[in-house]
């Protein structure tokens, strides 16, 4: 790569995209650096090239730098943070040759009509809505269901939606949350709920008006009789009933068929007058969420939706790759894959290492507990990174469907290593002790 230090001119040539299978851009793109202009030939991935020239940084390039492809192999395969940072496929890349490019604002989005009525149908709803994040749809539904205050919306005390949407209901509704603690440590239960509910005419009241849950919450599956009976008191006290199904993919996949999946989808959906699901956390599309309701609800959210800037013009480019990533993961039964992963690692961390869990493994989250095993905050994050792993401090693992074999071989050695480094700490704090050394450690 040749660098010119010379005045800044034309942004050079126009790239053109090729349909063959090796989508090799010939041309390079030029763009501005720092008063210099920088030539990079572009790669989108190749059936039968696996090479590409690096993009990450000009001060790290050389002519001769070459990866494998992300598009071949996800820049995620080692990382234990989140299944937020899921990755998009070639198969999304391929698929967006096929994308309707009209305007969704105007309802011709061909692409985006299509995939909203199959997400829909999936989940036998009347209608569905794109939304460019799980928060976006989450908000709108929110927003939908209450009228005006004063009004109060219940959910458990670690959603989503009270602890990570940058306090988005106090702006979008004016609502006051009531946040329930579950008497089970897993998930509410009717009881939970009707000891924190209001519902009252009292003028210093806030009465409750929707019941938002989760499913799954930290991995944990909710279980379709009890969100019923909490759907059905839910009616008859005249409160709306809000699903954030950010990973539903998950807690229906522990189901052998497709069609058991679909079923129990369907099962829960019913359950509520919202629900949400995310395309980007654990399929790995790049972007997007999905509303679905009946056709009254989403018509009103769209205009709410349009009013907080979530127009999206050529939306087929970004539903066609949401499609796609339904289709080669949660259809294609992957995500219970990740699942056995998830239980891999809780086993052996339980009988090799002699560690607890924080809860039962359900779906694709393991959560270690560090206290318990006297790993500092840092400590197991750091020893991860010396394996090529990216983890999380607290000892939260997702497996999420791009984590590979060798990925969760790695982990095992890290939490080995770990165990073996507590044992020779409390080793040689029992030697000091003997030796009437006063330590305030392991010899204790």
């Amino acid at each position: 790569m040749k660098m010119s230090n010379c005045v800044i001119g034309s942004l050079g040539p126009r790239v053109r995209l090729s349909r063959a299978p090796h989508v090799m851009i010939k041309q390079p793109v030029r763009y501005i650096r720092s008063r210099c202009v920088v030539s990079i030939p572009l790669y989108l991935g190749s059936t039968n090239d696996s090479s590409c020239r690096r993009t990450l940084s000009t001060a790290s390039m050389t002519s001769n730098d070459t990866c494998i492809s992300e598009w071949e192999k996800s820049p995620a395969e080692f990382d234990f943070r989140s299944d937020t940072v899921t990755t998009p496929t070639k198969a999304q890349l391929q698929a967006l040759q096929t994308a309707s490019l009209g305007d969704d604002v105007y309802h011709e989005s061909h692409t985006t009509i299509a995939f909203e009525k199959r997400m829909a149908e999936l989940f036998g709803k009347e209608a569905g809505l794109f939304v460019m994040s799980g928060t976006m749809g989450n908000q709108l539904s929110i927003r939908v269901l209450l009228t005006q205050p004063p009004h109060a919306v219940l959910c458990d005390h670690r959603g989503h939606l009270i602890n990570n949407e940058a306090g988005g209901l106090g702006l979008m509704t004016q609502a006051m949350t009531q946040s329930v603690v579950p008497s089970n440590e897993k998930y509410l239960t009717l009881e939970d709920i009707k000891k924190a509910a209001v519902i009252s005419d009292d003028i210093h009241a806030c009465p409750t008006k929707v019941i938002s849950l989760e499913n799954t919450l930290g991995g944990v599956i909710m279980p379709l009789e009890e969100v019923r009976r909490i759907a059905k008191w839910a009616r008859e006290n005249g409160m709306h009933m809000h699903l954030d199904g950010a990973r539903i993919w998950n807690a229906v996949s522990n189901y052998e068929t497709v069609e058991e999946q679909l079923e129990l989808m369907k099962a829960y959906a019913k359950e509520f007058d919202t629900l949400t699901a995310c395309f980007s956390k654990g399929i790995g599309a790049p972007v997007g969420s999905i509303i679905v309701s009946s056709q009254n609800i989403i018509n009103r959210a769209r205009h709410y939706r349009k009013a907080i800037g979530g127009g999206i013009r050529q939306a087929g480019v970004l539903t066609v790759m949401a499609n796609a990533a339904i289709e080669e993961v949660f259809l294609a039964g992957k995500l219970r894959e990740t699942h056995e992963k998830a239980k891999r690692i809780a086993e052996f961390w339980v009988k090799e290492c002699e560690g607890k869990l924080e809860h039962e493994v359900e779906t694709n989250i393991v959560w270690l507990n560090l206290n318990h095993a006297h790993i500092g905050d840092k400590e197991f994050e750091e020893e991860a990174s010396k394996e090529g792993l990216k983890a999380l401090a607290w000892g939260r693992i997702v497996v999420h469907w791009q984590i590979s074999n060798d990925a969760v071989d790695r982990l095992l050695k890290v939490l080995c290593k770990l165990k073996k480094k507590k044992a020779d700490m409390r080793i040689a704090a029992g030697q000091q002790y003997n030796n009437g050394v006063i330590n305030s450690g392991y010899g204790r």
